[in-house]
């Protein structure tokens, strides 16, 4: 049997690029979406059309505990196990200090933090069987911080840290590890001052989604060695970063 990939947020944007290039892989995938009902599905019939039974779609809201605990049960109710989670849903906006709140700390945190745990705990067992992987995408603020976006950074850093922790505890049945993107699709809600991001790469220009696809495919299939590591794919975005 083709083995299984749940992949969060991938409807649409980055993770709907991840799901069609690991279908295109020979996997089966799951499909993840909170609101956008209408591209999972339009994603799902697309990618069912070219492998009939490939891809299945499935609902939850991940600042809620609970229904990331019946993710993880429904994930594995699909197709009967689960071999790669990608963790690429994500929720980023501003959060000054003075004007941050509980429900800010509630929606960065458990989309960004809690939801990536609380799924790895529930699929383990799984994942464990089949010598899986799981693939966190973090980003280059988790090392160095965005102004006034404090709480995202902060919780991206968490995710860093369970990314290498969590290699270290599911070995050598599970490998764990993260892709940290630079400016490739920006954010939806805008971001000022695009032109120095871009400016500031190495490479002078932006990625592309397939880009972020591509590193997620080596890591759940080719890098059987490789765990606890965190591959930038940011056109040297973080050099700059060192740099000052």
């Amino acid at each position: 049997m083709d083995p299984v990939a749940l992949i969060t947020g991938s409807a649409r944007r980055i993770g709907a690029e991840i799901t069609r290039t690991l279908h295109q892989q020979g996997m089966r995938v799951i499909i993840h979406y909170r609101n956008s009902d209408t591209q999972a599905n339009t994603l799902a019939n697309q990618l069912n059309s070219i492998r009939p039974d490939s891809a299945r779609v499935l609902q939850a809201d991940l600042d809620k505990p609970d229904e990331v605990r019946r993710l993880g049960g429904d994930a594995l109710a699909a197709f009967g196990q689960v071999n790669l989670l990608v963790n690429n849903a994500s929720s980023f906006y501003p959060t000054p200090l003075e004007e941050a709140t509980d429900a800010d700390w509630d929606a960065l945190m458990h989309s960004n933090l809690r939801a990536p745990y609380l799924l790895c705990q529930a699929l383990s067992p799984s994942l464990r069987k089949h010598r899986g992987a799981i693939i966190n995408i973090v980003d280059v603020y988790a090392e160095k911080p965005l102004e006034k976006h404090t709480l995202y950074c902060m919780a991206k850093a968490g995710l860093a840290m369970m990314t290498r922790s969590l290699a270290r505890e599911l070995g050598p049945d599970i490998r764990v590890n993260g892709v940290s993107p630079g400016p490739i699709l920006w954010p939806e809600a805008g971001q000022m001052n695009q032109e120095a991001i871009t400016a500031s790469t190495a490479l002078k220009r932006c990625g592309e989604p397939a880009d972020i696809a591509g590193a997620v495919a080596w890591l759940a299939r080719d890098a059987g060695f490789v765990t606890g590591q965190i591959l930038a794919v940011d056109g040297g975005r973080s050099l700059a970063f060192q740099g000052g």
